[in-house]
């Protein structure tokens, strides 16, 4: 068996699931395939050498009681103006969706103020509370639950036929448009996709012919790999995100975050992906042609592994759309709506999607709706 080999970065972003973010050790050695010794061998070293290992951001400073009065002032004037708005359709529909809104929130806001500002009755609603629950609502209850936890599993990014698939898979049975009905009016709506990509202005030595010709299907693993990075705005500036895609099981096998996009961005991300699949024969790796990937530098890294050399035709997204499609999912599902204030940041957001959401619990539309890792374990047994 050939040994594993991790990057720095991964070392550092798997320290960081532990002592930074308050996952287990026992957890983050699972959800990243790891041995317990060696995440435990790793944090020791960052105790050795703290500052040389990873800066950190330092901890955020307790509130002093006045911030804290004024806080909790500010959250009750937010409350007065959200009820109306949260509940805004809610004014023209029967009064069962309304008390089942004030229900919902009652936690957050107290029954008397969203009563008023819903024009409903305190006594109604409390009458309602004392009525017997219908089986049907009982159910809709029940699966609410379901499709809530499957929703922020997902980081809010599933849409209603994968919430579907994971409900189905918790045993209850339901229709889709069951699905899309209680999701519509518990306001859990998936972020709209966004797509970008940045330009290279930089000089092209070698271009590859497009071996893979669209072709994005792979019998194997370690048949066809893709290759692409994007960036990531902080606000320190760009963050680049380089990485390897097996299309075999859409599996992000290879990754590097710089704040330079220069040749070694995508070497780094090459060596993590040959570190942890190995060598193997018939490989095709497929990118753009981008300075980086043209480089002499990258095309003898790919020669020294045996590794055949694709490349899209020029302004051409769709000869790497599979690779496009993760990016896009990247960016929808996780970095588009934050602003993260540094780079390491970003670089921490990014390693908690790939390595501990995207490749072994993200449910792929191409794979039957299973996860990267999940599909590879299946393949495997087969």
């Amino acid at each position: 068996m050939t040994r594993r080999k991790f990057s720095r970065e991964f070392k550092i972003e798997a320290v960081k699931l532990v002592t930074e973010r308050g996952v287990t050790v026992a957890q983050a050695c699972r959800d990243l395939d790891l041995a317990e010794s060696v995440l435990r061998r790793w944090m020791r070293e960052v105790t050795v050498a703290p500052a040389t290992a990873f800066p950190g951001n330092g901890q955020q400073r307790p509130e002093l009681a006045e911030i804290a009065a004024l806080k909790k002032e500010v959250a009750k004037l937010k409350a007065e103006r959200d009820i109306p708005k949260k509940g805004r359709g809610l004014l023209r529909a029967g009064s069962d969706m309304t008390f089942a809104f004030i229900a919902k929130h009652r936690h957050i806001w107290p029954v008397s103020w969203m009563c008023a500002v819903l024009e409903v009755s305190r006594s109604g609603f409390h009458a309602w509370l004392r009525r017997p629950t219908s089986a049907r609502a009982s159910y809709d209850a029940k699966l609410v639950v379901e499709i809530d936890k499957s929703f922020k599993a997902s980081d809010r990014t599933y849409g209603a036929r994968r919430v579907w698939r994971d409900v189905l898979e918790d045993g209850l049975a339901c229709g889709l448009h069951r699905i899309e009905r209680l999701m519509r009016q518990n306001a859990l709506r998936a972020r709209p996709k966004r797509r970008g990509k940045p330009k290279d202005d930089g000089e092209r030595s070698v271009i590859a012919d497009n071996i893979l010709d669209r072709d994005f299907q792979a019998d194997r693993p370690n048949q066809k790999w893709l290759a692409d990075f994007t960036y990531i705005w902080t606000a320190e500036g760009w963050l680049y995100v380089a990485a390897v895609l097996d299309l075999f099981s859409r599996r992000v096998v290879g990754w590097s975050m710089k704040a330079d996009r220069d040749a070694t961005l995508v070497m780094d991300a090459l060596m993590m992906a040959v570190w942890r699949r190995g060598k193997a024969d018939a490989l095709l790796h497929h990118s753009d042609q981008g300075s980086q990937y043209t480089s002499e530098q990258f095309q003898r890294l790919l020669l020294d592994n045996g590794i055949t050399c694709s490349m899209s035709r020029a302004g051409n997204v769709w000869d790497n759309s599979a690779m496009e499609s993760f990016f896009s999912s990247l960016k929808t599902e996780r970095t588009a709506r934050k602003v993260y204030r540094t780079r390491d940041a970003a670089r921490a957001d990014v390693f908690d999607y790939i390595e501990r959401f995207y490749n072994p619990r993200r449910r792929h539309s191409k794979l039957g709706y299973l996860s990267p890792m999940a599909s590879e374990d299946r393949d495997m047994q087969t």
